[in-house]
């Protein structure tokens, strides 16, 4: 599979995540079947949170892994702290806490990246930055990132921490597009222009964050996928002629379409099927033109203007 730089760090990964919130869906058979497909197709970036399953998607994956210091070697590992029930939490105290109950659950001594999920208000970058210092120098976490995060929030941690923010994943698919169409709609006088997330987009391509793309075949927030359904007809036609033109499947098309930004965007992808799993994958090995991935655009009904 072809591999990226993960932001400023030296990390070559792939340009797929295979993310596994819902790994919990899987027997055991199957969670191992998955699993090994994916290290086989060179998708070994997997994505984890300690909220995922309550914790039990991180030990069901460890499992189904086979995890020993051999198997840890071959596959990198980020995973996500700072959502509580009814609170998100980015102290210094849980940060920690968080992170030693990740590594005891994925049965490893470090992690390749830990990201801080949904912003929280209440943040001190003090005690962020001394949380990472702790955990880097422990060797407990390598690279660090954020979730959702907009251009002003990561200037605060980066005003503090001395680590470099290396990711930062964000709602992103053909449907959901407001940072893309924000860029193209500069001083519009439409619903298109407004500026929803400080630039986020410029900003990282500007400091070399990487962006993964999170639910990138969702529409809205969790309301459903776009392929197929019946309330995206237009973009659907589209999506299924240039499909039929490379002679891959929707999916492919899908996740190509996100691939094909100059960003350099790592798509984290959510399905538990071993078939959609290898279609993502193989969205790595097509380039679409830039008039078809404009196509796209329009088809999901974006304007230029």
């Amino acid at each position: 599979m072809k591999t990226i730089k993960l932001g400023t760090s030296t990390l070559e990964v792939p340009v797929i995540a295979v993310g596994c919130m819902r790994i919990n869906s899987l027997d055991k058979a199957g969670a191992e079947r998955f699993v090994q497909t994916a290290l086989e197709e060179g998708a070994n970036f997997f994505d984890h949170a300690d909220i995922y399953g309550g914790g039990s998607c991180e030990e069901i994956f460890a499992d189904a892994i086979h995890m020993n210091p051999e198997i840890r070697e071959k596959i990198l590992l980020q995973s996500k702290c700072g959502i509580r029930q009814g609170s998100f939490d980015f102290s210094k105290e849980h940060i920690l806490s968080s992170v030693d109950g990740i590594l005891k659950r994925l049965r490893t001594e470090y992690l390749d990246v830990l990201l801080l999920h949904r912003p929280d208000a209440l943040v001190e970058p003090e005690e962020v930055a001394e949380a990472f210092d702790q955990l880097h120098a422990a060797g407990k976490v390598r690279h660090f990132g954020v979730s959702n995060q907009n251009p002003m929030q990561i200037q605060l941690l980066q005003k503090y921490v001395k680590q470099p923010i290396v990711a930062n994943q964000l709602q992103l698919s053909i449907t959901n597009t407001t940072m893309i169409s924000a860029g193209i709609n500069v001083n519009m006088e439409n619903e298109a222009a407004v500026n929803r997330d400080g630039s986020v987009l410029d900003f990282c391509r500007l400091n070399d964050i990487t962006i993964q793309p999170w639910s990138p075949f969702q529409y809205g927030f969790f309301e459903g996928v776009f392929l197929g359904n019946e309330k995206f007809p237009e973009l659907n036609q589209k999506i299924d002629e240039i499909a039929a033109k490379y002679g891959v499947t929707n999916t492919t098309i899908a996740i190509a379409w996100l691939l094909r930004h100059p960003a350099q965007m790592q798509p984290v992808i959510g399905t538990m099927n071993i078939d959609r799993l290898k279609e993502c994958i193989q969205a790595g090995e097509i380039r679409l033109t830039r008039e078809e991935w404009y196509e796209i655009y329009r088809a999901a009904g974006n304007i230029l203007p």
